[in-house]
């Protein structure tokens, strides 16, 4: 894996949301956009992360931060999570892994004893130039929205 470094252009991409309707990175050009993976939906740790964001999204948004959620789930699956957990963000469905892959998340992962590919829980702050601000590696589900917060407070 080579994950996009702090400095670094944000690959553009067009993903479905889900509701089945294109999405582009472009759209939100003179906005700050928390680019976020996430392995698959309506999984625990996924939940707990993504209510976390839905939570803070008010102040995100003071922040002028929209939040866009990307797993390789199909957007009907998508539209269960968003119904089922309130979501009040977008979440995008990357089933063939190329936008994860562009932003370098897609790799090798162990568990259970497995190995398997599949999307790494990174995400990515890009600013209003659509260059990346923050790469978010390390941290708790429960605490990322916070996390997030903190560093947009303290770039302002």
């Amino acid at each position: 894996m080579n994950i996009l470094k702090a400095g670094e252009k944000a690959p553009q991409f067009t993903l479905q949301n889900q509701a089945g309707e294109a999405v582009s990175l472009s759209q939100f050009t003179g906005q700050n956009v928390l680019v976020y993976f996430y392995p698959k939906a309506l999984t625990p740790g996924c939940t707990t992360q993504a209510c976390g964001l839905r939570d803070s999204k008010s102040e995100l948004e003071a922040l002028n931060v929209i939040v866009l959620g990307i797993s390789p789930d199909l957007p009907q699956k998508l539209a269960q999570f968003a119904e089922k957990k309130a979501l009040n963000f977008t979440l995008l469905s990357d089933p063939d892994h190329k936008v994860a892959e562009a932003f370098g998340v897609w790799g090798e992962k162990k568990f259970l004893g497995k190995t398997y590919e599949g999307i790494h829980r990174i995400s990515f702050l890009v600013n209003e130039q659509g260059v990346i601000d923050h790469v978010f590696d390390k941290f708790k589900t429960s605490e990322h929205h916070q996390m997030v917060v903190d560093v947009i407070k303290g770039s302002n």
